[in-house]
């Protein structure tokens, strides 16, 4: 019964250890793409570029230009 619960115990330690160590690890790990402001900036650029493309559209349209045959 000792042996068991040593054994138990031990196992129970080195699964605490190694979610401590992954936790560890993934926190040092943070990359760029979970910077809030770098996150922010290319949200900004997409929208800007889409808002560019949308507009670039309608301007063609506008002018009478129905697509690369106008």
């Amino acid at each position: 019964m000792t042996a068991v619960l040593v054994t138990l115990g031990a196992v129970a330690a080195l699964v605490a250890a190694l979610l401590a160590y992954v936790g560890w690890r993934d926190r040092r790990r943070r990359s760029a793409d979970d910077d809030p402001a770098v996150v922010r900036a290319a949200r900004a650029e997409r929208h800007r570029r889409a808002a560019e493309r949308e507009h670039a559209q309608s301007d063609a349209w506008n002018r009478g230009g129905h697509g690369f045959t106008g």
